[in-house]
């Protein structure tokens, strides 16, 4: 559904030159709900039309077509088209005379509407009646009921509706007035109940008496006389200059119902943005000069001092630790009161994983702040309640996959949320994998722990430990490992990470019949940059990119001791065609991806087989096995020191919940250190794709361009999220 306001002719005297209307729910501004089209109210539309016609038709029903003539303004047509119950329901089970005369008749008030809230006050609306056979008949005409009861049962009739603009109207003078705080118990804001005799009452003797302080500003509330006296009248309110280019309604342009209310909203949050915890703009009162087609303004504005934060207090706090929150909050009493910080304090509260809400709210009335505790000489404040419902602390989950190189992965984790009340994250998980697969050889195992905890030492920078035992029996290689990782993360701003780690792995591999043995220590290193968006990895990439660069100096010792380093990386791209306007947003999206890596200080037999670069597979050329692109030894890859790939993707969206996509993938392994050297290897397919509330499933068909000997004729693979 879409809010319109509307403006409506109310207080009309019979002899005066002047309207004098109000802007409220149910009067000048008034809030009229609509069906859009796109929304709910269609959709809701559509469903009451659905179970009409599931009804049994009264012999009397006549069905009807309705015809509304253009205005020649695009966004009003559609508005009135949407306004239109005549419209929406003439496709619905038909109704009797009676019902369909009422339909007709409230469709005068409803197109009204429209009209007025694009500034037609002087429009209108002619509504015909035409059958077969029949003359023709106004809409208003009060028999049109035993009109449509001559008719012959079932007869269709035809529904002419043809709104007039007429001059639209201009806003005239503008007046900014003293009034109610938010809030504040003081002088209640109107509403639509208050009577009109009251609201027309010295408005104007107001105007022509303005009263300004001296400094241009005044924060007072109008209060009312004893013993019955006149109120008194309101002062003048000065904006200063950002206020008033916010604000930015000026005298003449055109008294659209959609401006004058967002001016209000605008100048409301910039008074809070400054500060005004109590400022408060009310809905306009407004005068309709017919005259002069001009419709006069007049705001109440409630300023109140500028304020600080005041004390913070928590709610709802069970396992996790105050002193944790506190730590963790961006706001801190003193510091000046502006609605963007509060609420950018709450989501990064929410984001930490342990709560399934968060809210914050002012607590009035306000506080006195001690003398040197606010900041720029701010002596009173506003206190702020933050509520808590804590999440669940324990969750299982499961991790299944196929592929027709890797064959399936089946396992399973449980996740402590908050092991410590501090927010600190334990996960253990156990999968099985080599489930079938042309790249296998037999059944593996990945068993690990995952530890984080979040704000180490500093905000904004987690640690995270790792211990890891894998066991794969690929064609390439067969590899048992012990691995244990411990690194520190920190978020630089919005866009960049960095982080860095100790690694250590014991392992012994087999290939092409000789068994080895490695100790493995590495200082991994690594910078990320992310623009998508988007906090859950698992959700598709509609816009932005991402980006990756990784450094990892290594020693391989107890078989033979090298050094060497791995440097790779990796960049991606996501393109919506709503840029261009063909598409809705997130609904067509290019997405391109390029991966580098080089082996340095090493060559390719000097460094362990499971160190080396590969390529095939869904991270880098779909449509070959995994790890088939590159030097083989007829099934067994060997490995490389230089790798380059690239992919293109278009995805479409299809209906709400399907999706299809196409692809291409390239790429080539070297022995040398310098990539784009090596035999390229093609591959192409495509995919659907299933959107939960968890991600997309995925199902994609990649065929090699060319394929190799003994290659697999083509590779399935079945997921969670897009491949990048």
């Amino acid at each position: 559904m879409r809010l319109i306001g509307r403006l409506s002719k109310l207080g009309r005297g019979r002899r005066s030159a002047t309207f004098s209307l109000w802007i409220g729910s149910a009067a000048l501004f008034c809030a009229i709900w609509v069906p859009d089209t796109n929304g709910d109210a269609y959709a809701a539309h559509k469903k009451a039309a659905k179970v009409a016609s599931a009804e049994k038709i009264p012999a009397d029903a006549h069905p009807y077509t309705v015809t509304i003539k253009p205005t020649g303004e695009g966004e009003l047509d559609t508005m009135v088209n949407a306004s239109s119950t005549l419209l929406a329901l003439q496709n619905a089970t038909p109704v009797g005379p009676f019902p369909l005369s009422g339909r007709i008749r409230g469709e005068y008030d409803r197109l009204t509407a429209a009209l007025e809230s694009r500034g037609y006050y002087d429009g209108s609306v002619a509504i015909t009646v035409t059958a077969k056979g029949q003359s023709k008949i106004d809409g208003r005409d009060p028999s049109l009921p035993q009109w449509f009861q001559h008719l012959p049962a079932g007869t269709k009739v035809a529904i002419a509706v043809t709104p007039t603009t007429g001059p639209r109207f201009s806003i005239g003078h503008i007046s900014l007035l003293q009034g109610p705080l938010r809030d504040d118990g003081g002088a209640k804001p109107v509403t639509a109940s208050t009577p009109k005799d009251s609201l027309r009452k010295g408005s104007t003797e107001a105007a022509r008496r303005p009263n300004v302080e001296k400094n241009g500003r005044t924060s007072a509330t109008q209060t009312d006389a004893k013993d019955g006296a006149p109120t008194a009248p309101p002062r003048n309110v000065m904006l200063s200059h950002d206020e008033t280019r916010s604000f930015g309604l000026r005298s003449g342009q055109p008294a659209i119902a959609g401006d004058i209310l967002a001016a209000q909203d605008r100048l409301q949050n910039l008074l809070l943005e400054e500060g005004h915890a109590l400022g408060a703009v009310q809905t306009p009162v407004a005068y309709l000069r017919p005259a002069t087609r001009t419709l006069d303004l007049e705001f109440r504005i409630g300023l109140g001092p500028v304020v600080a934060v005041g004390p913070i207090h928590f709610d709802g706090l069970t396992h996790v630790r105050e002193t944790y929150i506190r730590r963790r909050l961006q706001l801190h009493e003193g510091q000046l009161y502006r609605p963007s910080e509060i609420e950018a304090a709450r989501q990064d509260l929410a984001s930490t994983g342990v709560f399934a809400s968060v809210s914050v709210k002012d607590v009035p009335p306000l506080v006195a702040l001690a003398a040197g505790q606010g900041r720029n000489g701010l002596t009173q404040a506003m206190p702020l309640d933050f509520t808590f419902q804590e999440g669940k602390r324990h969750t299982v989950s499961a991790d299944i996959g196929y592929s027709t190189d890797l064959g399936g992965r089946l396992g399973a984790s449980w996740t402590h949320h908050n092991l410590l009340g501090n927010a600190e994250r334990l996960k253990l998980t156990a999968l099985v994998t080599g489930l079938g697969g042309s790249a296998q050889q037999g059944l593996g195992y990945d068993v690990y722990a995952d530890f984080l905890k979040p704000d180490f030492l500093r905000r904004d920078q987690n640690l995270s430990l790792r211990l890891e035992g894998v066991r794969q029996l690929l064609y390439s290689y067969h590899q048992t490992a012990l691995i244990a990782r411990g690194g520190i993360t920190r978020r630089l701003n919005r866009f960049w990470n960095v982080n860095g780690s100790l690694m250590a792995e014991q392992e012994s591999i087999r290939q092409f019949g000789d068994t080895r043995s490695y100790f493995i220590a590495a200082i991994p290193m690594g910078a990320t940059f992310d623009s998508t968006s988007l906090s859950n990895p698992i959700d598709p990439a509609t816009h932005g990119a991402r980006v990756s660069l990784t450094a990892a100096p290594s020693v391989s010792l107890e078989t033979r001791t090298s050094f060497f380093a791995i440097l790779t990386a990796a960049a991606s791209t996501y393109f919506d065609f709503h840029r261009l306007g063909w598409t809705r947003a997130g609904r067509s999206v290019l997405a391109v991806r390029g991966i580098v890596g080089s082996v340095q200080g090493a060559s390719t037999y000097q460094i362990p087989p499971d160190q080396r670069l590969y390529a095939g597979g869904p991270a880098t050329v779909r449509g070959f096995r995994y790890q088939g692109v590159g030097p083989q030894i007829g099934k067994y890859a060997v490995g490389g020191t230089a790798m380059d790939a690239g992919s293109v993707e278009y995805r479409q969206r299809i209906l709400k919940s399907f999706g299809a996509a196409v692809f291409a993938d390239a790429g080539q392994v070297d022995t040398g250190s310098i990539p784009f050297r090596g035999k390229l290897r093609v591959g192409y397919g495509a995919g659907v794709r299933y959107y939960t509330p968890i991600g997309p499933v995925r199902v994609d068909i990649a065929l090699p361009s060319k394929r190799p000997p003994r290659g697999d004729r083509f590779e399935l693979y079945i997921g969670l999220g897009e491949t990048f």
